[in-house]
């Protein structure tokens, strides 16, 4: 008589992040501490130690899915997004953090030497968050930003330069990258951001925002179904001519 084998023992017990939440802290620590010239040093610094940025997260096509702004440090904003320190944006459904595959930023690196004026610091980011944002409107096949507030700035700044990089491996994009598991997460992020739309008094641009993920999600799935498009219309024919 064979023995039933024994149920595997949960590692209940265990302290460590799932792999592929290291895997993505990992590549982001990476990211962020690119050597980097800027400001009054000779030396590089890396990207994540300047204080006033702005910056982009891209999904899984390259499509931008998010704009901000920083004036407490790079590292620590685009870890409040990402990590276990929430923001409005992730709170408020705006923005899934597995959504993000690459991350773009612009660093106001003349800035961090602390001689000019905060006012000026901050006019200056809004010019230059408005012409990110406008600049990857045209970038985007929805042409839309998942922003709920839309940069108002009218002045004209030049950008400095950009210094993009993705933070997933191939193993997890195999894992978290599937159109099927990406429709389900787009679906569950739309449920949750119509829920707090519909418990809140919110702004307009909150329901924009939900507009837009469901052109999302209405995308994907047609990405998806396009392969099984032509064997479901021979089947359907098939069908119909065995009915008749």
């Amino acid at each position: 008589m064979s023995s039933k084998p024994s149920p595997p023992v949960p590692a209940i017990s265990t302290e460590s992040s799932p792999w592929e939440t290291a895997s993505l802290r990992d590549e982001l620590t990476q990211f962020l501490k690119q050597k980097i010239l800027g400001g009054n040093s000779e030396k590089p610094k890396s990207l994540g130690s300047f204080k006033y940025a702005v910056y982009a997260f891209y999904d899984y096509e390259g499509e931008p899915i998010y704009v901000g702004r920083t004036a407490e440090k790079v590292s620590t904003r685009i870890r409040r997004h990402l990590t276990n320190q929430r923001t409005d944006a992730v709170a408020m459904s705006v923005l899934d953090p597995y959504e993000v595959y690459s991350i773009e930023v612009w660093p106001c690196t003349l800035f961090d030497s602390g001689v000019t004026p905060k006012e000026d610091i901050h006019s200056h980011l809004d010019a230059l968050e408005a012409t990110v944002f406008h600049q990857l409107l045209k970038k985007s096949r929805f042409m839309a930003v998942l922003n709920e507030k839309i940069p108002t700035s009218t002045r004209k700044v030049k950008l400095p330069k950009a210094y993009r990089g993705s933070i997933v491996t191939d193993a997890v994009k195999d894992l978290r990258g599937h159109p099927d598991t990406r429709l389900a997460r787009r679906a569950g992020t739309i449920a949750r951001l119509a829920q707090v739309i519909n418990e809140r008094e919110v702004q307009p641009g909150l329901r924009r925002t939900l507009k837009i993920q469901a052109e999302r999600l209405l995308w994907l799935a047609e990405q998806r179904y396009l392969p099984f498009e032509t064997r479901i219309t021979i089947q359907d024919a098939k069908k119909v001519h065995k009915d008749s």
